[in-house]
């Protein structure tokens, strides 16, 4: 089997790799049959000769390669045929944009994994960046709120190594007695905890966050049940807010009540209410002035999210009584952070950490024999056609 490290080549430019060299030296010990080919590329945050140091062929011929590995998006004019590719096609979910890429990859008999896709048994996401979304998001979020109130000036994530950079930049502050109110458990909302608890932030209980008083910052990291209520009061679980979202509402108003900074690092499903509305925000006793959207669902969960910000201007301001965007300054505005790529920001650990899960759970299926299904799960097309799992993706491949 032979891998190929492909450049990334979209716009604007992702510095990140699926493995870093170190990460591929692992790599060869445990599988030392694997070959293994980089394509040069002059934006990876680990140069080209960081990689041939370590004995591995840097190229700008990857057409011998069984298997193509990238992050981002690959071009339809830079698509090989008849390889394996893996990387983020954000198409699973019909996105407009991307149609062209996934009727490319059926007319060119590519098959497609996208890295979302990689699921165990249980349809649980193995591999991806959003603990470093979470990191990175939960920086961003306190860098708005030093704007907001000119109290601090953080520099920009992109320009500091690594979180243990973001974690000592984000101690020197003195923060106000605020509340910060994160959604979410999974990576995403881990990462952004991470964040918090490496400050030194007092967690509490969403009881008392909503009913005490502190003298010093706090926060609360809650869950689908804190934030959403049955329409007909019963008190159930988890399990029947996944199965049964169309029976809930939002109960997250009593959170903006109380809270200064909203950090979402939820996952949204179909079907789930709205978390956070415009009317909540534009309430008199609504008391949050910045929201850090992690999780960036445009037109989704939560109503002040109208676009997404880029890593260049990530903040804009949002004017509940009229629902637009204004400036950051103007006095009315909640000050929203949308960033959707917001791994790039950290290029070097996010990599690391992907390549770390992609070694522990990818290749050894392409040398057991995909005894757990991970490959057979995961792909998306396979000889020009749509796999069984995928087929619901036959009406966006057609235009309908």
């Amino acid at each position: 089997m032979k891998f190929g490290i492909i450049k990334e080549r979209k716009t604007p430019p992702d510095r990140r790799v699926v493995f870093t060299p170190t990460e591929l030296v692992k790599l060869k010990e445990q599988f030392p049959q694997a070959e293994i080919k980089v394509e040069s590329s002059d934006i990876r945050v680990f140069s080209d000769e960081e990689y041939r140091k370590l004995g591995f062929e840097v190229t700008d011929d990857l057409s011998d390669c069984d298997v193509l590995l990238g992050v981002k998006e690959v071009p339809v004019d830079a698509l090989i045929p008849n390889k394996k590719y893996f990387f983020f096609s954000h198409t699973i979910k019909k996105q407009a944009y991307n149609r062209k890429l996934l009727i490319a990859c059926l007319e060119k008999n590519i098959k497609l994994i996208d890295h979302e896709t990689i699921v165990d048994h249980t349809n649980h996401r193995l591999i991806g960046f959003g603990r470093y979304a979470g990191i990175v998001g939960a920086y961003n979020g306190f860098r708005a709120f030093g704007i907001k109130y000119e109290l601090f000036n953080l520099p920009k994530a992109e320009t500091l190594a690594d979180k243990a950079a973001l974690v000592e930049r984000l101690r020197r502050p003195m923060l106000p007695p605020i509340k910060i109110v994160l959604t979410g458990h999974g990576k995403v909302g881990m990462g952004a905890k991470e964040i918090l608890d490496a400050m030194k932030i007092k967690q509490v209980s969403a009881d008392d966050y909503l009913t005490k008083t502190y003298t010093e910052p706090v926060y609360t990291q809650i869950d689908v049940l804190d934030y959403n209520k049955r329409k007909d009061g019963q008190k159930l679980d988890n399990k029947d807010f996944y199965t049964h979202p169309e029976e809930y509402v939002s109960d997250f108003e009593r959170f903006t009540k109380v809270s200064d900074i909203f950090m979402a690092g939820h996952f949204y499903g179909n079907g789930a209410p709205v978390i956070l509305t415009r009317e909540m925000l534009n309430a008199p006793d609504n008391k949050i002035k910045v929201i850090a959207d992690i999780s960036c669902d445009v037109n989704g969960p939560i109503e002040s999210t109208i676009r997404s910000s880029t890593i260049a201007e990530p903040l804009y301001g949002y004017y509940p009584s009229q629902g637009v965007e204004v400036d950051i300054n103007h006095p009315g505005a909640i000050v929203v952070m949308a960033v959707d790529n917001l791994p790039c920001e950290l290029p070097k650990d996010a990599s690391e950490g992907f390549g770390e899960m992609f070694l522990t759970h990818v290749i050894p299926a392409f040398y057991n024999g995909d005894k757990d299904g991970i490959l057979e799960r995961a792909k998306i097309t396979e000889n020009g056609q749509l796999t069984e799992r995928f087929k619901y993706l036959q009406d966006y491949v057609d235009g309908k």
